[in-house]
């Protein structure tokens, strides 16, 4: 996809790459694992789900608009590469030209501070000029998620009040009712840019930084909008796992999610580099281009950690250089969480949280290898809690729903006051918190064990079934290669599990599978049905989409 009509005239940014390098051929695991220092914001955290006196979130640094830190980043480093993809380059300096050009285009077309654009496709440096170029103009940006219909991208457009909407091959044809711009045709681009200075702009830490629209696992895709204090906040906590300008992070998640945009934000901020890959994700491909660009960092979600640790040639690959690599957005299986902490260099964190903010937990697995069963403790000045049906604080011990506070929590859905006020809960004090949807209690240690979702868990004859209790027992089954439990309608018992399987080559009978499930469980526990599928459905970050099993069950 062309970059170099993003650049000012007569500058150069591009350079044509060589070759993704062969995997090595030697071991590479027998160096000792190079130092862990960036893990303060865990240690600093307290071990009890709820002081006797609940902390305000803690003070972030002073605020900084991510679009000023990346004028510092070309001003300080004008020649480093900044991001690369397949045979593109782009340095700091035509990045943040690039950026230039965008915003002083949107603002000749007379959008203000606070209007919005949206953009969706694969990625791509245009599309990451465009996001840039669009928050140094002070508008909102609307990453939209590429899975979508073309009826719920149009009205993901409407409902965001985009000017602009920026397109690739992959988006379906439809009238947006605004002008559609495709980012990766070189001649419609170059027409739309006409500036190449724009006006500044004093950008406000409440402004709207992005909408992110949920991906739709339980319902209708919402609007949720994220404010630049937001984004600072992931920026702030970036200097404990080791951003800086030495940093290459890879980036094989959309940026159209948060769980991407929560860590390529920190590396541009801190002056790293961002290395995108290209089509869908192979495990080889990404291994190769890891080891090729010496990456440090790497945000994954747990479905491509497991393709990952599946790949026979894992261990052929050198990834030495790895620093650290986080995982979030779904479930995260601890005996694959130990896996990686075997075979991969370097620490492993795990964040918990919402795209709308709130509380984080995080768990460095590599200092806590006997926690890889939970999701960690609150993150310094999150004040985490668990609340009951009625809406009151549980005793200490207790299962609860999780609701969080800290300094980066979501404005609100967009135009969707309803919802908004559904997903908040204030305590006595009147503070607000963010409503997970997730079920949980935290251990004696004051790390926090998920049940499950409160929409998933199945009311069975009047007692709580946790589908993840059930789709643990069943991932030890060798046949078992991926498990889903959903509940579905029982004259009998109002609601009754079951189970949907990824079967590995040659296993038995679904019945037999279930036969030896139902030994191992307790009578409520007991699965009605199994049935075996090629492929689970998931979101466009992997997300199992349990919705459409229930759905599409008959019975």
């Amino acid at each position: 996809m062309p970059c170099v009509l993003l650049l000012v005239p007569g500058q150069s940014g591009v350079r044509v790459a060589s070759a993704a390098s062969a995997p090595a051929t030697g071991p590479c695991r027998t160096q000792p694992p190079r130092p862990l220092p960036y893990s303060r914001g865990c240690k600093e955290t307290p071990v009890t789900s709820k002081p006797a006196s609940a902390p305000a979130p803690a003070a972030l640094p002073p605020f900084r608009a991510i679009p000023d830190l990346i004028r510092e980043n070309a001003q300080a480093r004008p020649a480093q590469l900044a991001v690369r993809q397949g045979a593109q380059r782009m340095t700091w300096q035509a990045l943040d030209a690039a950026a230039d050009r965008v915003a002083a285009t949107l603002q000749g077309h007379g959008l203000q501070p606070r209007a919005s654009i949206a953009i969706c496709g694969a990625n791509s440096i245009p599309y990451l000029a465009l996001f840039l170029g669009g928050l140094r103009a002070g508008l909102v940006v609307a990453p939209l998620p590429t899975g979508a219909t073309a009826e719920q991208l149009a009205g993901m457009v409407r409902d965001s009040g985009a000017r602009f909407f920026f397109v690739d091959a992959s988006v379906p044809a439809f009238d947006a009712g605004v002008p559609r711009i495709r980012m990766d045709v070189e001649q419609e681009l170059a027409g739309w840019l006409v500036g190449t200075r724009p006006q500044p702009v004093q950008i406000q830490p409440e402004w709207a930084f992005n909408i992110i629209y949920s991906s739709g696992t339980t319902g209708t895709p919402k609007g949720i909008v994220q404010p630049h204090q937001m984004r600072w906040a992931h920026v702030a906590r970036g200097e404990n796992y080791g951003y800086g300008p030495d940093t290459v992070s890879m980036v094989a998640t959309s940026l159209c999610s948060n769980t991407t945009l929560v860590s390529a934000f920190p590396c541009l901020a801190k002056g790293g580099t961002l290395v995108l890959t290209e089509g869908r994700f192979d495990p080889g491909a990404w291994l190769a281009l890891a080891q090729d660009a010496r990456a440090t960092h790497a945000m994954l979600v747990p479905v491509q950690y497991q393709r990952l640790m599946a790949y026979p040639d894992f261990d052929r690959y050198d990834l030495s250089s790895f620093r650290m690599k986080f995982c979030t957005s779904a479930p995260f299986p601890a005996a694959l969480k130990a896996q990686i902490l075997a075979r991969w260099p370097g620490g492993l964190v795990e964040y918990f949280g919402m795209t709308e903010g709130g509380g984080t937990c995080i768990l460095e697995a590599h200092n806590f290898p006997d926690k890889l069963h939970t999701v960690g403790r609150p993150s310094a000045g999150h004040d985490i809690r668990l609340i009951d049906e009625e809406g009151r604080e549980v005793p200490p011990g207790e299962v609860g729903e999780v609701v969080g506070r800290s300094g980066a929590m979501m404005a609100g859905y967009q135009n969707q006051p309803e919802k908004t006020r559904e997903a908040e809960w204030y305590d006595p004090a009147g503070n607000r918190f963010m409503r997970t949807g997730d079920v949980g209690r935290f251990d004696e240690d004051g790390f926090l064990v998920l049940m499950d979702r409160r929409k998933d868990m199945i009311i069975s004859g009047g007692f709580n079934v946790y589908p993840s209790d059930l789709e643990a027992v069943l991932r030890q089954h060798p046949a078992v290669h991926e498990a889903a439990v959903v509940g579905v309608p029982s004259e009998a018992w109002g609601e009754t599990p079951v189970a949907f399987v990824v079967p590995n080559p040659d296993a038995p009978p679904a019945e037999e599978v279930r036969a030896w499930l139902n030994e191992r469980v307790g009578k409520i526990q007991r699965l009605a049905d199994l049935r075996y599928l090629p492929e689970l459905p998931r979101s466009d970050i992997g997300k199992v989409l349990k919705r459409q099993l229930r759905d599409g069950y008959g019975g």
